[in-house]
């Protein structure tokens, strides 16, 4: 039987009812849903005074992972900028490094920031940490090259959403452990935190059609551990196994009340408390997973951005 859920918020509920749904995700839905066009980042780049730049760097087996890097003109730039290294969503299966880029590019505007974008590599093909070590090998690029590039090495923010926040939680802990680069904040939009999929949350969104079900998150969470066991699984992968929690940056951690993801990233920002740490958590009434991104326009979609923009203001300066 369906558990009762949080009510979706009334502008949300209508747009929500324009786009089509699934229930479940299988290997020929993915293949179809690769084949979408990606995102076109040369017009969200039109009316920008931007440069752009692409470069590889190695990932630790030698493959080549691109990053797109995003800085505002010259003529714009006054100091060394902040950077924003941003790691997309798609449920570790699809997307890739301009997916939901307009978000970071608010912060260009807005801060001036740099905005550097990693292509890690996709589940099921990249499995384990791959995807994470992908988007380490890049940050560890970045602070290699914060000269080159005009960035200021103290205000590297890492930032993503969905599976891309789960990335950024794992990169966090990764630059902790292995005392790599200094990370300022960590922003962390409606992420994927535990493979373990056990939560509250995770049953009332399960058994029926939605931006990312409970059975679509499995499937995610299966393509990307592979034949590993629990007990195999990092937490640099899941990072809601993480044990400890503390010296960690200064985490923004926000979700819908009406997602999947709601109760792993709650209780994320509570261990980050319990360990002394600084966590900012927003829960949206009624947002559903990554509504600020598929319906900016909507009144709980401008807020959701415009605080986090404000919190980052507030980091910054």
């Amino acid at each position: 039987m369906t558990m009762a859920r949080p009510s979706l918020d009334p502008e949300l509920r209508e747009l929500l009812a324009d786009m089509p749904l699934m229930s479940e995700l299988t290997p020929e839905v993915l293949a179809q849903l690769r084949q979408l066009p990606s995102t076109p980042l040369d017009s969200l780049l039109a009316h920008r005074q931007v440069d752009r730049r692409e470069v590889t760097v190695p990932a630790k087996d030698g493959d080549p992972i691109p990053l797109s890097v995003l800085s505002p003109s010259p003529a714009e730039r006054r100091t060394t900028a902040p950077c924003i290294y941003w790691m997309h969503g798609g449920g570790m299966v699809m997307g890739d490094r301009f997916s939901q880029i307009d978000i970071p590019l608010e912060w260009l505007d807005r801060l001036g920031a740099v905005v550097v974008s990693v292509d890690y590599r996709l589940a099921p093909e990249a499995t384990g940490t791959v995807p994470v070590d992908d988007c380490y090998q890049g940050l560890l690029w970045v602070a290699e090259h914060a000269a080159e590039l005009g960035i200021d090495p103290a205000r590297i923010i890492v930032a993503g959403v969905s599976a891309g926040g789960g990335l950024a939680a794992g990169v966090s802990l990764l630059a902790r452990d292995l005392g790599g680069p200094a990370i300022a904040a960590q922003m962390l939009i409606c992420p994927m935190l535990d493979h373990r999929n056990a939560s509250t949350s995770s049953r009332q969104y399960s058994g029926t059609p939605g931006v990312w079900t409970s059975e679509m998150n499995a499937f995610g969470w299966r393509s990307l551990i592979g034949d590993l066991t629990d007990a195999e699984v990092s937490p640099y992968m899941s990072p809601a196994l993480a044990q400890d929690l503390s010296n960690l940056p200064s985490t923004y951690i926000d979700t819908g009340s009406a997602e999947v993801f709601r109760d792993e990233d709650t209780d994320y920002a509570t261990r980050i408390w319990a360990a002394g740490g600084q966590a900012e958590l927003h829960v949206w009434a009624g947002g559903f997973h990554g509504f600020d991104a598929l319906c900016p326009q909507a009144r709980i979609s401008t807020t959701a951005r415009r605080t986090r923009t404000d919190w980052l203001t507030r980091l910054l300066r």
